[in-house]
């Protein structure tokens, strides 16, 4: 065995109150076991102590942390291991690649010096030998131009490249055990595929263990030999990969793994945690199919011609143009769902960037009753932002952390003159936040005290507070578990029968897609290279991007060759 954790306990000093020091209670009681060669997987729900798990083994927390238990690593406790014994083994025994690898990299270094860092403190090499075997691995890593791209800063690299070098680095000194904490939340759905492939791959060739967090059960039945399921800190369920797909115990184990949504079904509404729990899936069920939606509803808004380019300067006197969407054009009945899927760099973001003016439009038209939003200004323009309104990808960034939920509802009322005074816009924003799945004690709270997916509900509550017809979507659902995505999209649907509200759902994953969209327009470099209703084009794609696209969804587990 290359690793035992046993009966770790994880908690947080909180402060004192009234003279009593104060603990945060994180991971309570966990043992697991790693073997050499294999694939150990931790999967759970955001707070469910995963990461506070692998983070223990080489006490990469925060200074609050409290760890009892013991933690086995070829004969050794690293809870009794001294700071200068674990520096040794971080990166030369045990390595890790982290989720964000733009803030993992360290933005004013070149990744050569990055890369050789780890081999000239921990294998003693030159500066020459260094920066020889830092090409190599960046070649084993599938980077290409490895020689140039040692020379680039991390901000030069795209975010699959960046990760590639996070792996890279974690590989330089073949470590004994990889802890890969979500390395590919980030990525769009065919980089991710290309990083999992890689990572099975390498820990192959140098005959590696791997510890793999993650909250996707479909993701984790491609790599994993074994499955531990933690919640609240607690470890739900565990066994091989195969009877974690095949034979669940555990009711939480099996709402993890119906929560995604799925390219086979086409259900009215996605099961979340709390239905399983609570024996509910009959009822749900007994919802039936998603309603086919009108297709001859009045269309909302229609796009022609959109194009955008942006320019770079090349020279003194000369400038390149970069073409990011080019000749756009869709039509958004009332009530529908329009999906726009891509990869990264595919120019979907910057197409609902520039229908909304936040970005100022190339060429084209964009239709919204009749009229050219393109060509409106001062409070023409002003009337109509209230009617489309934007929903962005990360609910930590798109609210104001200085600012109460209660000022971040009121604002855009007061702004737009919307309710007859204080009282009634009051009122109208507690009612909102009821609606969206919250209550009306968030107003008087920051946005730090939510947690991820109830900051996204904020940001949708604050959409309605316009009483808009279209909400741009950009990817609003990609940095959330997959049970609060389940939330998040049924409370989506739940909103479009009620208010009559019009998306354009902007996303990377096709099976999220193919849940809330009747249309979908696939986009690759700037143009759009099909587009169809959901059932036709997911059932019978016509070019071979989409028909790629769809290879690289996670599908969970399936029988390997060999095995029994």
């Amino acid at each position: 065995m290359l690793l035992s954790i046993q009966d770790l306990k994880v908690s947080f000093r909180m402060g004192r109150v009234a003279g009593q020091m104060q603990h945060q209670s994180a991971v309570k009681g966990v043992s697991f076991d790693i073997p050499e060669h294999g694939t150990v997987a931790l999967v759970g729900e955001s707070g469910s102590g995963k990461s506070v798990t692998a983070m223990s083994i080489l006490n990469l927390l925060p200074d609050n942390a409290e760890r009892q238990g013991r933690i086995m690593f070829q004969g050794r406790d690293l809870l009794q291991a001294k700071t200068a014994e674990l520096q040794a083994i971080r990166g030369r025994e045990i390595a890790c690649v982290f989720q964000d690898p733009m803030t993992s990299l360290n933005p004013v270094f070149t990744v050569a010096e990055q890369i050789c860092e780890t081999l000239i403190r921990h294998m003693g090499m030159s500066r020459r030998q260094a920066l020889t075997r830092a090409g190599e691995l960046l070649d084993e890593v599938g980077i290409p131009e490895p020689q140039r791209r040692l020379k680039s800063y991390p901000h030069e690299l795209s975010g699959g490249q960046q990760q590639r070098v996070m792996i890279a680095v974690a590989l330089a000194c073949s470590p004994k055990l990889l802890i890969a904490d979500e390395p590919t939340t980030a990525l769009d759905v065919t980089i991710q595929r290309q990083v999992m492939e890689l990572l099975g791959r390498l820990k192959e060739t140098h005959r590696m263990s791997m510890l793999f967090i993650s909250h996707d059960l479909g993701l984790v039945g491609e790599i994993a030999d074994d499955v531990v399921v933690m919640r609240a800190g607690v470890i739900r369920e565990q066994a091989p990969v195969a009877d974690i797909f095949n034979q669940p115990q555990d009711s939480y184990t099996k709402a993890l793994l119906a929560c995604r949504p799925s390219l086979t079904e086409n259900p009215a509404r996605l099961m979340v945690i709390d239905d399983h729990i609570a024996g509910q899936q009959g009822q749900l069920k007994a919802q039936g199919l998603a309603k086919p939606k009108d297709p001859e509803a009045e269309v909302i808004l229609e796009a022609r011609g959109l194009k955008k380019s942006f320019y770079f300067k090349t020279g003194l006197f000369k400038k390149t143009e970069f073409k990011a969407v080019k000749e756009v054009n869709f039509k958004l009945r009332r009530g529908h769902t329009l999906g726009i899927v891509g990869e990264s760099g595919s120019g979907k973001t910057t197409m609902g960037l520039t229908l909304l003016r936040l970005h100022e439009p190339s060429g084209g038209e964009v239709l919204f009753e009749g009229q050219d939003l393109l060509k409106m200004s001062g409070n023409d323009w002003q009337k109509m932002r209230r009617r489309i309104q934007v929903v962005f990808q990360n609910p930590y960034a798109s609210l104001n952390p200085r600012f109460t939920i209660g000022q971040t509802l009121l604002e855009p009322m007061e702004i737009h003159q919307i309710g007859v005074d204080m009282a009634d816009r009051q009122a109208r924003a507690s009612a909102l936040l009821i609606k969206v799945g919250l209550d009306d004690s968030a107003l008087n709270k920051y946005p730090h005290e939510f947690s991820g997916g109830q900051r996204q509900r904020i940001a949708i509550a604050r959409c309605l507070t316009l009483n808009p017809e279209v909400l741009v979507l950009d990817e609003a659902v990609s940095a959330l578990d997959v049970s609060v995505q389940a939330q998040v999209l049924n409370l989506l649907k739940d909103l479009q029968d009620e208010f009559g509200l019009s998306y354009i759902f902007i996303s990377h994953d096709l099976a999220v897609v193919k849940f809330i969209s009747d249309e979908v327009l696939v986009m690759q470099n700037g143009d759009v290279v099909e587009q169809n209703n959901t059932q036709e084009l997911l059932a019978r794609p016509q070019q071979d991007y989409t028909r790629r696209l769809l290879g690289a969804i996670p599908r969970g587990y399936q029988a390997r060759p060999g095995a029994a």
